[in-house]
Formats: C-alpha cells, sequence, structure tokens
C-alpha cells in the first residue's frame, strides 16, 4: 500500500537524465573510494590510436568529475533542464544526443589537446541548456530567444577562453552549446517537413 501511495507522488519523468545522474554519481563514488583511479579510466586523454580503452573514453568522459562540487554544478542545471529537454525530443533521442556529443567533444580534445585529460558533462549541459530554448519553436521561426541563449552562453565562454587561464574546459562548452543549437534546428527541420508530409495528404 506505502508504495502504491509513493508511486502516485512521485514520477520517474525522465529515465536517460536520471540515469546520467545516477551513474555519474556512482562513479564519483567510486572515484574517492580509489583515490582518483577511477577518473583515470574514464577521462578522456589521448594514449594511442591502436588503443581500443581511447575510444571507451569517448564516451565514459562524462561520467567522471573532479569532485562533488564539480558533479553538482553540472547536474543540478542538468536536472533542472533535462527533463524539458526529453520530453520535448523523446528518450530516444536525447540518448543518441548525448552520445554524439561526447564522442565529438572527446575527439576534438583528444586531437587537440592530446595532454590533457577532459571530464565532466558540462558540454552535455551546454548542449541542453541550447537544446531547451528550442523548446517553445513551433512554426519553423527561429525565435529570438534561442539567439540571445546561444549569443550570451557561446559568447561568454569564447571571451572567457581568451582572458583567462583555468582547469575549465571552455572547448567543451564552446562544442557542446554549438551541437545543441544543430541538433535543434535539425530536429525541428525534421518535424516541420513530418507535417508538411501529412497535410499534403
Amino acid at each position: 500500500m506505502k508504495k502504491r501511495k509513493i508511486n502516485k507522488i512521485i514520477s520517474f519523468n525522465s529515465p536517460i537524465i536520471l540515469g546520467l545522474a545516477l551513474s555519474s554519481f556512482i562513479v564519483l563514488i567510486l572515484n574517492v573510494a580509489t583515490n582518483g583511479e577511477i577518473n583515470k579510466l574514464f577521462a578522456i586523454y589521448y594514449t594511442s590510436w591502436a588503443d581500443p580503452m581511447m575510444y571507451v573514453r569517448l564516451f565514459t568522459h562524462t561520467l567522471a568529475h573532479q569532485d562533488l562540487s564539480h558533479y553538482s554544478a553540472n547536474f543540478l542545471l542538468l536536472l533542472a533542464v533535462g527533463p524539458l529537454v526529453e520530453e520535448k525530443y523523446g528518450s530516444k533521442n536525447v540518448l543518441i544526443m548525448i552520445l554524439t556529443a561526447s564522442a565529438i567533444i572527446g575527439l576534438i580534445n583528444i586531437i587537440f589537446f592530446p595532454h590533457t585529460m577532459l571530464l565532466g558533462a558540462s558540454g552535455i549541459v551546454f548542449m541542453f541548456i541550447l537544446l531547451a530554448s528550442f523548446a517553445n519553436v513551433s512554426d519553423g521561426r527561429i525565435p529570438l530567444t534561442v539567439i540571445l541563449v546561444g549569443m550570451l552562453y557561446i559568447g561568454n565562454e569564447v571571451i572567457s577562453s581568451m582572458i583567462t587561464s583555468d582547469n575549465i574546459s571552455r572547448m567543451a562548452h564552446i562544442i557542446g552549446g554549438l551541437l545543441g543549437a544543430l541538433f535543434g534546428v535539425l530536429f525541428h527541420m525534421d518535424r516541420l517537413q513530418n507535417k508538411k508530409e501529412k497535410s499534403s495528404y
């Protein structure tokens, strides 16, 4: 009886986002327990093109975080905007976008920053921020708010990368934001095309 009442109160509304948050938290705990050894397995960095684990890390680096502060900064935002995005685009599409963005960001990192260890979901967070801004697109026109969000978030990262030197991967933020904008445009163009095809019958 109690279980039924809980199910009525709590909704498992966003399986991909919740799964990503839980998986990353488990990796964080394991990393603390192993004194940082887990992050060495999950983070992306160049080893050798013949190393199969490097290709696995193209996807796992998103799960690894430096500490609880790093994890919280990413997932507070992702848990806020993620469910909206997953409901709008569908769980399958969201999973494909996460895997694609993770692989692209990881690949760019090992090509241009081969000796830099990249970890964290910040690139995914920036992708979701741009995807969320597309939520109000309905008639094929890009809302002004989307343009402003893109300019503010991506522009800020570009400027910050030129004037500051820190451990934050501005590259991951910029690529994530650009991919979010690209996926948002492609998704809504496809949906608009489907509407036109249906109306022509």
